[in-house]
């Protein structure tokens, strides 16, 4: 490779999207943050490509306080909700912050017949994931969000137009965050291969 095509290659990859470090201490925010950027904050996306073409798709949103404080100041918004209704709202996306992990997984792949999430046992995708130990964490349920896409859509605009969105949920004892958290990781793997997505601390 010559010295200009190097230095090419190198200004091309600084370009290149850079991934947000995020808390993983599972703290709740002060304040709530503008909505559309805790969402790009906490979303990650990998594409898997076979031979021929690209396999699969994924874009996941962990749903973590400070998306969920966002949400809740979105809706608020939104609503118009203001004094003691406003604050009613809050508590209750605290409250939903102290239930199952959840993410939003919107999923694309080739072949429409593939993206079968929702049949749990019987789909042919794996979804787990990792704690910072690499400990493997099964879902609890992996649903549909049902949805209309317009909807989902301005709430993750990550989704793409051929992508099925669903919710999958992770049981609560599971190490995701938490003080001393650095890491954790959502894996999806089939007999095409697999794929990660990362979330690291600061």
């Amino acid at each position: 490779m010559t010295r200009l095509a190097v230095i090419f290659a190198l200004a091309v990859a600084a370009c290149g999207p850079s991934v947000s470090r995020v808390p993983l201490d599972n703290s709740w925010p002060a304040q709530p943050g503008p909505y559309y950027e805790v969402v790009d904050q906490w979303t990650r996306k990998a594409v898997l490509r076979g031979a021929y073409q690209e396999v699969l798709e994924l874009a996941a949103t962990l749903k973590s306080p400070a998306w969920r404080l966002a949400y809740a100041d979105r809706d608020a918004q939104h609503r118009g909700l203001a004094g003691e209704a406003r604050e009613q709202r809050f508590a209750q996306a605290k409250a939903d912050a102290a239930g199952p992990w959840e993410l939003e997984l919107m999923v694309t792949t080739w072949d429409r017949r593939e993206n079968d999430l929702d049949r749990g046992q019987k789909s042919i995708w794996k979804v787990t994931l990792l704690d910072e130990r690499g400990n493997e964490i099964a879902p609890l349920e992996i649903v549909k969000d049902k949805r209309p896409a317009f909807v989902v859509r301005a709430e993750y605009p990550a989704l793409g137009d051929f992508a099925q969105a669903y919710v999958v949920r992770f049981p609560r004892e599971a190490n995701i965050l938490g003080p001393g958290v650095r890491q954790v990781r959502l894996r999806m793997s089939s007999a095409r291969g697999g794929l990660t997505l990362q979330w690291d601390a600061p």
